[in-house]
């Protein structure tokens, strides 16, 4: 079974006192211990957020590592991967991200991985990576489409409520034809697929949602059902 979640935003990263997405990460990989393993490329592997990386999964009931492609921990990457059974990809650069994964295969690698079955998820440039075109402010200013992997069809816009700019944005892109019809994530909010299918979206923060925006002469932007996971009962 292939699985990707995708983050419009939150996480450890974004809110460390909210565990409620990724506990759900974990839970997902249907192992007791699963491995994961975070890949920081796109914000040029960043110390202070691997560090924070370690300083959440350190204490969950799994075993944390991260690649490091300016200070690769072995040159068999392939094995390194396919050895883990989440693979987490943080936010950044997505155009950066995608050029480095090229020059070193790893995108034909995670591709290798998805088919066996590793959960893939991510959250900003590591959400926008796993579909075929994403919203990024890669460039600099202003936000721009950009050609990606195309493990998931379509396009996708993480930060969706977080920045101001960004559904404004998308949907002008959309009205254009300048990017295809897609998924938006507000902050906080994360989009699973399994296969080619949206599986469940689910939510940390109560008024978060997910939207399918496509043209159809006009802009259309349809609000999606997701589940608030600290709703659940205790």
């Amino acid at each position: 079974m292939r699985q990707i979640i995708a983050l419009g935003g939150g996480g450890f990263s974004m809110e460390p006192e909210n565990t409620l997405l990724d506990t759900y990460i974990l839970k997902q990989s249907g192992k007791e211990n699963p491995k994961i393993c975070f890949i920081p490329t796109a914000s040029g592997d960043s110390e202070n957020y691997i560090q924070r990386f370690y300083g959440f999964f350190q204490n969950q009931n799994c075993r944390p590592s991260h690649l490091s492609l300016f200070r690769p921990p072995t040159k068999d990457l392939e094995s390194y991967i396919l050895d883990k059974d989440i693979i987490y990809v943080g936010g950044g650069n997505t155009k950066n991200l995608l050029a480095l994964w090229k020059d070193w295969g790893l995108d034909i690698i995670l591709k290798k991985a998805w088919n066996q079955g590793i959960l893939l998820a991510g959250i900003s440039a590591g959400s926008i990576c796993w579909f075929e075109e994403g919203v990024t402010d890669s460039f600099g200013d202003g936000l721009e489409p950009l050609h990606c992997l195309g493990f998931l069809k379509g396009s996708n816009c993480p930060h969706y409520d977080g920045e101001a700019e960004r559904r404004p944005a998308y949907h002008n892109l959309i009205g254009t034809n300048k990017i295809q019809a897609g998924i938006a994530a507000d902050d906080g909010v994360a989009i699973h697929y399994i296969e080619q299918e949206i599986s469940k979206i689910v939510s940390s923060r109560p008024t978060s949602k997910a939207y399918r925006v496509y043209n159809e002469n006009k802009v259309v932007e349809t609000e999606l059902p997701t589940e608030f996971l600290g709703a659940q009962k205790g």
